[in-house]
């Protein structure tokens, strides 16, 4: 055995122990303790016990969590409108331009982004920017309403997680074959058809991973729901955090995120299924 081969097995295996040691056995204790009973004294007790799944479906907790699902697909969806025609502006622009538009994209990750959601708040506020702009056009007599509202919320998201859907949506259009558009206009199409008959089915992988990409980080988004909607608005992030850092309820917020974990898991499963059926449809 070659010194390449000994250093790629030990580097499969670190990789291997490392997921193992920080990703399995600590998601196997949250598992294990979703169906123990809260101590009186101590964070848990024995007593195996399916009472924490079963108060996830009371009504309360059930409502917030349709309306977090709600709201993360909505963000998901404008996501997808405003990402859409950047993206493609982006595919088709001039190779020299693409760089620089590209790092306009990328520049919100180089900034953590609990500091840029605290920079909306400057932009929200009372006195902030965006009412400071439309008192001073004459189009409102008094400050609007923004923060702790579910539209700071929903606003929130849209702004930190735009990113994640313009690149995947990028990559899809970039691979676009053009003779494929220029066969299409000379069989007849328009802009419109050759849009949705050609580029809509092609880039539909990017779409799903965009949409994933926004979807599930934004059911657990706590602190954008914590600064822009104050105690308004709960997301399934907070509903967790709380159980565990508010109440101390290490068995209930264990069962949230386990849930939570297989709820996203069976999401990843139909997104996989999803891009080999359309990419089949693609080959064929």
């Amino acid at each position: 055995m070659n010194n390449s081969s000994k250093f790629k097995r030990l580097l499969i295996g670190s990789t291997y122990s490392w997921m193992v040691l920080l990703a399995l056995i600590p998601y196997l204790i949250l598992l294990g303790a979703s169906f123990l009973q809260r101590g009186e004294h101590s964070l848990v007790q024995s007593g195996w016990t399916l009472a924490n799944y079963q108060h996830l479906l009371s009504p309360a907790v059930f409502s917030m969590a349709l309306d977090s699902i709600g709201l993360a697909a909505l963000a998901a969806l404008l996501c997808l409108v405003i990402g859409y025609p950047f993206a493609s502006v982006l595919a088709q622009a001039p190779s020299r331009v693409q760089p620089l538009l590209l790092l306009l994209v990328m520049i919100p990750f180089w900034t953590n982004s609990l500091i840029r959601t605290y920079a909306l708040v400057m932009m929200l506020k009372a006195d902030g920017t965006i009412n400071a702009l439309l008192l001073s056009l004459g189009l409102i007599q008094n400050p609007l309403q923004l923060m702790y509202t579910p539209l700071a919320v929903f606003i929130g998201l849209v702004y930190t997680l735009l990113p994640f859907m313009i690149l995947p949506l990028y990559a899809a259009l970039k691979a676009v074959d053009p003779r494929l558009l220029e066969a299409g206009r000379d069989l007849g199409a328009n802009r419109l058809h050759r849009f949705f008959r050609i580029t809509v089915p092609l880039t539909i992988p990017g779409i799903i991973a965009g949409t994933m990409l926004v979807f599930l980080p934004a059911l657990g988004m706590f602190y954008v729901a914590d600064v822009l909607g104050g105690a308004r608005s709960m997301l399934l992030g907070n509903y967790i955090r709380d159980q565990f850092l508010v109440f101390r309820n290490i068995p209930m917020g264990s069962a949230a995120s386990v849930t939570m974990t297989v709820a996203m898991g069976l999401m990843l499963i139909l997104y996989y299924l999803a891009g080999r059926r359309f990419g089949r449809e693609t080959i064929q």
